[in-house]
């Protein structure tokens, strides 16, 4: 249960900072300095150096293609596409980490990938809502579920602080060669609020990849999704349009992910 829980509060931690970045991107900064300005908010310095690896992927990688999504196409599409993550997790830990499969995983993910294909097949696309965007929503999923499964092959080399510390500190280096300056006060100040939320939430994140396998907890954590979608139709309705195929279709990844995470 408190797997469970952890796993729930990382998703809305995380389906809140998306929709902080969307109101920070407004003020016009770029994108490679918003994914910089993000994380070092975040970051506790102490060492776990078998992760930084995973911190270059997650969330050095991960953060720029995610930062690159909400900017073409907004907080609560981004959050339905990157909730596609636990397909390619699940299939990642099935293939090299010998977790068990069955047939509500299998219900589960396709019903994720129907969620998808409602957020691709949209009709009634706001001006923003770009193709690109999508893909690079679809990358950052790839990379978020090949990042949880590194973080759980290596869970028995360091405790959660200080692994989450180390993919932090990894990721934070690599958005800083992306973005070639540091943020600036005003920049930083305003990537502050979704700072403190990812970095909490990867604390969650961590803490429950400790206490549970790969399968349990990255479909709670696609949970995310609809937290996103959630947040965005409270804190962005003027930017935003939140309509009937977009809730299905975060319905849909959600309820897929209840189905891997509770018949696994």
């Amino acid at each position: 249960m408190t797997a469970v829980l952890l796993a729930l509060g990382s998703a809305a931690l995380f389906g809140l900072m998306t929709v902080r970045i969307r109101v920070a991107l407004a003020s016009g900064v770029d994108a490679a300095v918003a994914s910089f300005a993000t994380i070092l908010p975040a970051l506790d310095y102490h060492g776990a150096w078998p992760f930084l690896l995973a911190g270059l992927l997650g969330p050095g990688l991960s953060q720029i293609l995610f930062t690159l999504a909400i900017r073409e196409i907004g907080a609560s599409r981004t959050s339905v596409a990157v909730g596609s993550a636990p397909l390619a997790s699940v299939a990642i830990a099935i293939v090299f980490l010998g977790e068990p499969v069955s047939a509500a995983l299998m219900i589960g993910a396709l019903a994720i990938v129907g969620g998808g294909v409602l957020l691709a097949i949209e009709r009634s696309r706001p001006e923003h809502l770009r193709a690109r965007g999508l893909l690079f929503a679809a990358a950052a999923a790839l990379v978020f579920a090949t990042r949880d499964n590194l973080i759980r092959a290596l869970h028995a080399h360091a405790n959660p602080e200080t692994a989450a510390a180390a993919t932090l500190l990894a990721g934070a280096a690599a958005a800083a060669l992306w973005a070639r300056r540091a943020p600036s006060q005003r920049e930083l100040a305003a990537f502050a609020p979704p700072g403190v939320l990812f970095g909490l939430s990867y604390i969650c994140l961590f803490e429950a990849y400790w206490r549970a396998r790969v399968t349990i907890v990255s479909p709670l954590v696609a949970t995310e999704s609809l937290f996103g979608v959630l947040f965005a139709a409270l804190l962005l309705r003027r930017t935003e349009r939140v309509g009937a195929r977009l809730a299905v279709g975060a319905g849909l990844v959600v309820l897929g992910g209840v189905l891997i995470g509770v018949f696994r």
